[in-house]
């Protein structure tokens, strides 16, 4: 059986551990990182579409759910979004920004990945793909970990950095969140985020026709609300705000939808019917939403006929049904689709400029293994930087 021995092991060659074997490698540190898939930076690969949305202008605390909100706040000022961009800069790699302060790849998401592989080369670090932890013992001051291939490593810093159980098609799993529990560390119950929200099947019924409909939407569950695009499907809603509100939507509860921001939908009805009475109420409606949606809503609402046989009690109703839709979806799709994974291990038990765990010496946790969750927009891939880079100082 071969044994080796490394300074650091890292367990997961996504962004987050990427950067923190550039980090390490360049202190001098012997430094292997270990993944079981075949290839490095999957979730780069194909997040924006191919484009990987790599981090936001605005990227702040503000932006992060987490037990606790303050935690991320060293790690983001220590590593910023401009630091990442210069680094971006530096290998001539060429970005935009779409909205809302995202910033893309002009070209492919693998130029990143390219970038981060390179970089690591050059700091020293060893890469071995297919490679998986089976096994993980304390011994002295550091670690004796037992490989898939058959191996073993011996180190004085191990590294999780395996992500969540978002996208297990991808080859995600809950790692991180055993190797916790091995230690005595909590980890936050954990759940879907990002990702689409779904209706009962007689809700799915009434709005069969609307899959493929969208609108530009806020969609708001208590105080928090989020103003991008929604999307009607087979299985629900999704789109831009829906995956946004999906990270506070809990089961039983409702959301509430304005599909027309900035309209005051009772007084253009108002108005339609003042002008041509004659239209049908459908019509009329669907000069604020798409037709179909307007159809639909005026025949969930059981109002047929012209504009002119409709009192303003039923406009506004209808006014109402469009600006303030409250719906209770029964679920989301899961981690099947889910962009991330809400909660992980507990920041109580980590240090924020480090992200070590207090109690173990030698042991870190990064990147979305943490009850660390951004908003959608490029704010997940900054936290993975972050914290990746703040281990690497320390590891």
């Amino acid at each position: 059986m071969k044994s080796e021995e490394f300074d650091v092991l890292i367990v997961g060659a996504g962004a987050a551990g990427m950067m923190c074997a550039i980090e390490a490698g360049k202190r001098g540190r012997r430094v292997l990182v270990v993944d079981h898939a075949a290839a490095p930076g999957e979730k780069i690969r194909i997040s924006g579409g191919g484009r990987c949305n790599f981090t936001n202008l605005g990227t702040g605390p503000a932006n992060f759910l987490s037990e606790n909100p303050r935690f991320a706040t060293s790690a983001l000022r220590r590593y910023t979004q401009h630091d990442f961009i210069a680094l971006m800069n530096r290998h001539g790699i060429a970005w935009h920004e779409k909205t809302l302060g995202q910033l893309f790849c002009d070209d492919s998401a693998r130029q990143i990945i390219r970038l981060l592989t390179g970089e690591m080369r050059q700091a020293g670090a060893v890469l071995r793909l297919n490679t998986g932890v089976e096994g993980v013992a304390r011994e002295g001051d550091g670690f004796l970990c037992r490989l898939s291939d058959g191996g073993t490593v011996r180190t004085a810093a191990l590294v999780a950095a395996t992500g969540g159980k978002s996208i297990p098609k991808m080859g995600a799993t809950g790692w991180a969140y055993d190797l916790a529990a091995q230690f005595g560390v909590r980890v936050v119950p954990t759940r879907p985020a990002l990702v689409p929200l779904t209706f009962e099947p007689g809700l799915l019924e009434q709005l069969k026709t609307l899959a493929g409909v969208s609108v530009n939407a806020v969609v708001a569950h208590g105080r928090t609300c989020f103003a991008e695009g929604l999307l009607f499907t087979h299985r629900g809603l999704s789109g831009p705000s829906i995956l946004q509100i999906s990270s506070y939507w809990r089961e039983g509860d409702a959301v509430t939808v304005d599909m027309a921001p900035g309209v005051a939908v009772f007084d253009a009805l108002k108005t339609a019917r003042t002008e041509n009475g004659r239209q049908a109420v459908h019509t009329a409606l669907g000069r604020v939403i798409p037709a179909r949606l307007a159809e639909s809503i005026a025949m969930r609402e059981g109002v047929a006929g012209n504009l002119a046989d409709q009192s303003d009690k039923v406009l506004k109703r209808l006014g109402e049904a469009v600006g303030a839709w409250s719906v209770k979806p029964v679920g989301s799709e899961g981690y099947r689709t889910a962009e991330v994974t809400l909660g992980g291990v507990d920041t109580a038990a980590l240090d924020q400029r480090t992200l070590a765990v207090k109690t173990v010496p030698g042991l870190y946790f990064i990147g979305e293994a943490v009850d660390v969750t951004g908003w959608l927009g490029g704010y997940n891939f900054q936290w993975a930087w972050s914290s990746g880079w703040c281990a690497g100082q320390a590891c």
